[in-house]
């Protein structure tokens, strides 16, 4: 018998793809999961108060050239420029206090005869309740004890003397940024510090000056109040809450930002790292530091968005980002020099060493 297929043969083809029900169903479940996409990166940007390249008219070139010279000619056009700092450990290197991952001088790296499970443990507070002595013996290296700030510290300084520095974030406890005179409220100290110290029974507070002696003797601080308790210097460790302090000022500052200077942080410990995407999309960003670090990884460029410092990137988020790499003190002298502050700088940095030597001699002497 003749088949009639009126004209139809592609609908008899069993390897042609045919519409129907199914493929529109595929359709449907294609739009629900880019929507589902699109509610997921819109929430995460919402909650980790972030920005993407579709939140703010971005400028291709915020800066006139990305380097050092650029951040300058910035500044000297904005001369009532909100900046914001942000300073890991790579600051304080220089002055004497060791950072923690170096593989022969890192203070993880001094601390094997105790062994630990993991270095990070020494900083872990569950660790320190069952075994508080590793940490007291690093805290001996980490005392700000005959230690003086290093330039830039004091950079940091002249720039509040300026008039420019909204707020100094820092990784630090060494508590450097206080004795370079930086007033307590440019000042969050991330990480918490040794300036001040608790029991951790009865909450009790002690001061640096008597936490020190115990460190210093070797002792292990224990409360004269509750007579249980060891005193903890108010340093946060893994498994404590940031200082409120810290929320609470981050939540504003960063949107107020006009230029974002950070120094001498590997950007790897959360949620500090956050911060440097939390400022405007045409917020300038300079990074001082030995190596490129914080920049955009796999899962922002998937997810579509601007996150991480992007040193070479060729998209809409570019013209912003500056690395200088080399000493951070280098770093520092050299935008100082740059902005007509070098002498300035020197003459602080002069001073302020004369004066904590004569301040030590008599406390010597005394």
């Amino acid at each position: 018998m003749e088949n009639h297929n009126d004209g139809q043969e592609k609908d008899n083809n069993p390897n042609e793809e045919k519409p129907g029900p199914s493929s529109e169903i595929s359709e449907s479940q294609a739009e629900s999961e880019d929507s589902g996409m699109e509610k997921i990166r819109k929430y995460l940007l919402q909650k980790l108060k972030l920005y993407d390249s579709d939140s703010e008219q971005e400028s291709t070139s915020v800066l006139k050239e990305l380097t050092i010279d650029g951040i300058v000619d910035y500044i000297k056009e904005n001369p009532n420029c909100k900046i914001i700092t942000m300073a890991g450990a790579g600051i304080s290197t220089s002055a004497g206090i060791p950072d923690f991952r170096s593989p022969s001088s890192g203070l993880y790296h001094n601390l094997e005869k105790y062994n630990l499970p993991y270095p990070q443990a020494v900083f872990e507070i569950d660790y320190f309740m069952k075994n508080p002595e590793p940490f007291f013996t690093l805290a001996k290296q980490l005392l700000p004890e005959g230690f003086k700030p290093t330039p830039c510290h004091y950079f940091i300084r002249l720039l509040h003397e300026k008039g420019l520095l909204l707020r100094h974030y820092t990784q630090n406890i060494d508590t450097l940024e206080r004795i370079a005179g930086l007033p307590t409220n440019k000042l969050i100290e991330a990480h918490g510090t040794f300036h001040t110290g608790h029991c951790i029974k009865c909450k009790a507070p002690y001061t640096l000056e008597w936490m020190k002696d115990k460190i210093l003797e070797s002792v292990i601080p224990k409360c004269e109040q509750c007579e249980k308790g060891v005193v903890k210097p108010d340093v946060v460790f893994f498994g404590e809450m940031l200082p409120e302090r810290f929320h609470h000022f981050s939540e504003r500052d960063f949107s107020l930002a006009d230029l974002l200077i950070i120094m001498g942080s590997s950007l790897v410990v959360q949620p500090f790292a956050f911060l440097v995407d939390r400022v405007r999309p045409s917020c300038p960003r300079l990074l001082i530091n030995k190596e490129k670090v914080g920049m955009q990884d796999r899962l922002s460029r998937f997810l579509g968005l601007n996150q991480g410092l992007m040193f070479d990137s060729k998209n809409s988020n570019s013209g912003r980002d500056v690395a200088w790499l080399g000493e951070c003190d280098t770093g520092c002298q050299l935008l100082a020099d740059k902005l007509g502050w070098g002498e300035e700088l020197k003459e602080l940095i002069k001073r302020e060493h004369e004066r904590l030597d004569a301040e030590r001699s008599i406390v010597n002497n005394s």
